[in-house]
């Protein structure tokens, strides 16, 4: 089924009191980011979205309980000057997690098919072809036994709107709006054309789209988090791997602990 934005804009509402459902999915993660480590597993999650839409709170609730030895946040800006003489993708690869690693993309390989289809920064024909290229990059991660989250967080433009007078009325939040977060707001439309056809070709079987409600910050948060732990339920083998019994009798030796029969 055709992914529609205007199915995201009710708002959605916690299940229950907001602090305890945070601190019940953060341990179900921190759980989960052990079991990914030692079982050696590789993870990418993307954060896409409209400007203030949560992605930061989000990667900053979902990593809260992780070790930080074991993740990476990637915030993507536009490329260097080295990146632009590349392919657009190449910067990406240099990003990609290695065993027992998580990372974080907060923004990604899209700005191919959005911000730079939408401001001109890529030519047509540049950024048409980045559908399949994009899918084949994922798909070739998939098949390398990467597991791939995918989610989009919406907002409606009144809160968007409301959400950005509110940073600059603090003091400590001013810095975060920039003219850029006004241009791409003056080209809604454009963008809203750009996620539709981004949608319709890469939600695909090996790499899904998660659409989330961003109008309710702390429901987004909680379903957002939940979404990456039952991906990583999916992923994560039920039984952790076998201790090697010569490792475990030299262990136990050097321990004075009793050696299993």
């Amino acid at each position: 089924m055709a992914i529609d934005l205007a199915d995201y804009e009710k708002g959605m509402s916690v299940d229950g009191e907001y602090d305890a459902a945070l601190a019940e999915v953060q341990k179900r993660l921190s759980r989960l980011q052990v079991a990914h480590v030692v079982c050696n597993l590789r993870t990418i999650i993307l954060f896409e979205g409209w400007d203030a839409a949560g992605k930061g709170g989000a990667i900053q609730r979902l990593t809260m309980g992780w070790d930080p030895r074991h993740f990476h946040v990637w915030p993507i800006s536009a490329p260097t000057d080295e990146e632009r003489e590349r392919h657009f993708l190449w910067r990406f690869w240099q990003k990609l997690p290695g065993k027992g690693r998580i990372a974080i993309f907060d923004r990604t390989w899209y700005g191919r098919v959005l911000v730079e289809r939408v401001e001109a920064y890529a030519s047509d024909s540049e950024w048409r072809r980045a559908y399949d290229e994009i899918n084949e990059f994922e798909a070739q991660q998939q098949t390398d036994g990467v597991n791939i989250v995918k989610i989009f967080l919406h907002v409606t433009q009144e809160e968007q709107d409301k959400r950005l007078g509110d940073r600059l009325d603090h003091p400590w939040k001013r810095w975060k709006v920039t003219p850029e977060d006004f241009r791409n707001r003056a080209r809604r439309a454009d963008y809203l054309d750009a996620f539709r056809e981004m949608f319709r070709e890469t939600d695909t079987r090996w790499a899904p789209w998660k659409v989330i409600d961003g109008n309710n910050k702390k429901a987004a948060r909680i379903a957002a988090l939940t979404y990456v732990a039952e991906a990583l339920e999916r992923f994560v083998p039920v039984k952790p791997p076998a201790l090697d019994p010569d490792f475990e009798r030299y262990a136990r030796v050097q321990l004075g602990l009793p050696t299993r029969l």
